[in-house]
């Protein structure tokens, strides 16, 4: 393989495991409203598609109504707590010190939140962006990646988009650029594989050739 010159990463699922800390958020949002809490299995189907379609998926279709006054008390709760339990996912953080060519953070979640959850844990400086769901077009839609390259004189077919969802592989395909599918994150392996993810990588390690990376000895 050729190594990319520019690699944009998903956050939730990818980098970090953020699954407690967004439960523990869609349970405080469903308790200020006096409904029965969800498990983390299924807030973990629920994510991907920005803190709106979390809420609304943790509501289900006969609650809409209180969507707006959910998502407000979600966001109070997760806002002051999102780090309590959120980590780096094992060997991201060596794999971040030593890649050598430029990092991107594009995720659904909103930025603002991404890029204070990158700074508590340390490693927001090995990005040159962090684009959040709120600060162009969300994933799948393709628009928002390339934006995202054209900003840092990436072309497509020199960059690698790497993620755990189906998401991240739609966008991957719509841009289109190549896609590197992390299988410890939110979707199972044999899904994205039956959608066609082409390479599939099982631990940090295996995603060092990709960003021009030390392997670990």
């Amino acid at each position: 393989m050729t190594t990319p010159r520019f690699a944009v990463l998903d956050l939730d699922g990818t980098l970090i495991d953020s699954r407690e800390d967004l439960c523990e958020a869609v349970n405080h949002a469903l308790r200020t409203l006096g409904l029965p809490p969800r498990s983390l299995e299924e807030v973990e189907g629920f994510v991907g598609d920005g803190a709106g379609k979390l809420v609304a998926r943790a509501l289900g279709p006969d609650r809409q109504e209180l969507l707006e006054p959910a998502l407000a008390a979600w966001w109070e709760h997760y806002g002051e707590h999102l780090l309590d339990h959120t980590v780096l996912y094992p060997g991201v953080a060596s794999l971040l010190a030593t890649a050598r060519i430029p990092l991107a953070v594009h995720t659904n979640k909103p930025g603002e939140l991404a890029r204070k959850i990158l700074a508590g844990l340390g490693v927001a400086e090995r990005f040159v962006e962090v684009v959040g769901g709120d600060d162009g077009p969300r994933k799948p839609d393709p628009e928002g990646t390339r934006a995202l390259l054209a900003r840092h004189g990436a072309r497509p077919e020199d960059a690698v988009l790497v993620g755990d969802s189906l998401v991240d592989l739609r966008t991957a395909r719509a841009v289109p650029m190549r896609f590197v599918a992390v299988t410890w994150g939110l979707v199972p392996e044999e899904r994205l594989a039956a959608e066609g993810a082409g390479v599939l990588v099982h631990e940090a390690a295996e995603l060092a050739p990709w960003l021009g990376a030390d392997r670990p000895a």
